[in-house]
């Protein structure tokens, strides 16, 4: 007897996800969260018997075993100008931030041997935690300024040396106020360290990027373009 009140719930259950948007938003979100973490169940087994441990090569993995989520969520995805990263060597990926739904489409189209930075506190988010870490993330703390550089200095050595590409959030921090924050320059620092401009450079390839990424999403988003120029940090 202690279980007759699933059947209620079973009953109610379809006709929230037919007659409310709401639900079916907040639905949607913890089965995202809830099978990411399952998939990552079954990614860590598989990344530590493939690379040993943490191991760049282990994106691979999480690459093929997140692309389908996609499918489940509603989610298509239309690529252009996909050929511009099959480009040897290291280098830079900047890209807005929204929500963690952006990891989808960030899986859709990265390249191999790339790498995220990441806010530090994933790494304690279970088993997504887990295998963020076996795949190269590099973790930064967002809330120590000189930790995050310390960081950064040493991801910048790292990409040079193993010829790696390293994906940034230049925004710091997801963003859905309908436009961009300014960039914070730790991408465009690893950029220069990567392709042998000066530091004199980093406001101005700031600056054009900003200026870029913005009329981009502006045109997908519909709106107007008013250039008032970024304010950067």
């Amino acid at each position: 007897m202690d279980a007759v009140w699933i059947l209620p719930v079973l009953l109610v259950l379809p006709l929230l996800l037919w007659t409310s948007s709401t639900f079916v938003f907040y639905f949607k979100k913890c089965f995202y969260v809830a099978y990411m973490m399952l998939l990552a169940v079954i990614a860590i087994p598989i990344c530590i018997l493939k690379s040993g441990g943490r191991d760049i090569e282990n994106m691979r993995v999480i690459r093929f075993m997140v692309r389908h989520v996609k499918y489940f969520l509603g989610l298509r995805f239309q690529v252009s100008g996909w050929e511009h990263l099959q480009t040897d060597g290291p280098y830079v990926i900047i890209s807005n931030h929204q929500s963690s739904l952006d990891v989808l489409g960030m899986m859709e189209v990265l390249p191999d041997r790339c790498s995220t930075i990441a806010k530090k506190e994933l790494l304690w988010a279970g088993t997504v935690g887990m295998i963020c870490w076996l795949g190269g993330i590099v973790f930064i703390n967002r809330k120590k300024t000189s930790d995050a550089k310390n960081v950064m200095s040493d991801a910048a050595k790292t990409m040079l040396a193993d010829k790696i590409r390293l994906w940034v959030f230049p925004e710091g921090t997801r963003n859905q106020n309908g436009g961009l924050l300014p960039f914070k320059k730790g991408a465009f620092h690893l950029a220069i360290q990567a392709q042998g401009l000066t530091a004199d450079d980093v406001t101005l390839l700031s600056e054009q990027s900003f200026g870029i990424m913005r009329s981009a999403f502006l045109e997908i988003s519909g709106q107007s373009v008013q250039s008032n120029g970024p304010s950067t940090h």
